[in-house]
């Protein structure tokens, strides 16, 4: 049996990964000319290391270095807005890891066969009868796995008439700063803009700043330096640590809900199935639990059969975290100093079993 997946980041390298690990001769197609990630840092959350778990994967990861869930969210003021019990969570869910993506793309593609790995392959069609035509030929398999992101190619070819994916009204910053003391995960609110930062194993600090933008609007590292200039320590400082060019940009999308995932011998994965807004850091450990799920049911029951039973089992579940996501950052993006005041006086008088009957859901997967 033969998988093609078109698509070599987290979750195409993933499926990749599960279906050679069962036997199936894979073939990973990838526009870029190199198999890695641009970008910054990434939470593995417990779902996304149990995922990695059924592969042999997690407990790399984790040797790695392990980290704490965020524990509230602050004010740009400093003060905090919600507190979590942090402890807890990790006691009912299991852990957390941050690791620099390119390190969980690494540890992926190390269990693909490397002549299995094809690199500066453009897709441009893919049909129901699992043939992909492409720019160096065609290949044809007894699966095709869709895991080419948010404007996949795969999505478009089998469904053409589907809704396009919509900006949600916020663009993202993603950066690297050198090592530096901080005092953990934080994330800060303002109004309509976000700011967070973790440790890496390293010691450096992956950062992210989330602003209402419009659609293709540009800023640079002096822009994000003169917006939050007056916020808590050590924001300015982990800002003014970085080279001009440590920052990359990306304006932030969702994906309308899919009548289905499945087609023929075709399966969508990830974001080409359901692109999220960035708000509770889901998305790969979402098209983690997709591949693995996608590779078990699919090697048990066969492809017709183990398609639909992917369907019925995913799609529910990653619609409910696209909509909890997409609703957990709502307020964090108001712009009214009303509502931004009211939000700033009633967020910290609410019990932490609010917050929590949010998280949750995601964290609790297992397959």
């Amino acid at each position: 049996m033969k998988a093609i997946i078109v698509g070599g980041g987290i979750g195409g390298l993933t499926a990749a990964v599960a279906f050679h690990q069962r036997g199936w001769q894979v073939e990973v197609l990838e526009r870029a000319p190199e198999f890695t990630e641009v970008g910054a840092g990434l939470v593995v959350q417990p779902n996304g290391l149990r995922a990695l778990d059924t592969l042999g994967l997690g407990d790399p990861l984790r040797a790695k270095g392990l980290s704490d869930p965020l524990p509230g969210i602050r004010h740009k003021s400093g003060g905090w807005l919600t507190r979590i019990d942090v402890d807890d969570l990790k006691r009912r869910f299991g852990q957390w890891v941050t690791e620099h993506r390119a390190d969980l793309v690494d540890l992926l593609r190390a269990g693909v066969p490397e002549d299995s790995l094809r690199p500066g392959t453009e897709v441009r069609q893919v049909r129901t009868d699992g043939t992909v035509i492409h720019n160096n030929g065609t290949s044809t398999g007894d699966l095709v796995v869709g895991a080419d992101g948010v404007r996949s190619v795969t999505r478009r070819s089998i469904w053409p008439h589907a809704p396009a994916p919509r900006y949600v009204g916020y663009t993202t910053w993603r950066l690297i700063a050198p090592p530096q003391p901080i005092e953990g995960h934080r994330e800060t609110w303002g109004s309509g803009e976000r700011f967070g930062y973790q440790p890496l194993p390293d010691g450096r600090v992956y950062c992210y700043m989330i602003v209402n933008a419009p659609a293709g609007s540009r800023g640079d590292l002096t822009d994000l330096r003169e917006r939050f200039a007056d916020w808590h320590d050590p924001i300015p400082a982990l800002l003014n640590s970085v080279p001009e060019d440590a920052v990359v940009q990306h304006d932030s999308y969702e994906l309308p809900n899919l009548s289905t995932y499945v087609a023929g011998k075709i399966a969508l994965l990830g974001d080409a199935a359901h692109a999220m807004t960035p708000n509770l850091g889901q998305g790969a450990c979402q098209a983690l639990e997709d591949a693995v799920t996608l590779a078990t049911v699919v090697d048990t029951l066969g492809v017709p059969a183990g398609l639909e039973a992917y369907d019925h089992a995913r799609r529910p579940r990653t619609q409910m975290i696209v909509r909890r996501s997409r609703q957990f950052g709502t307020t964090a993006h108001w712009t009214s100093a009303t509502l931004t005041a009211l939000r700033d006086v009633v967020l910290p008088r609410l019990p932490e079993s609010f917050i929590d009957r949010s998280l949750a859901p995601a964290y609790t997967w297992t397959i």
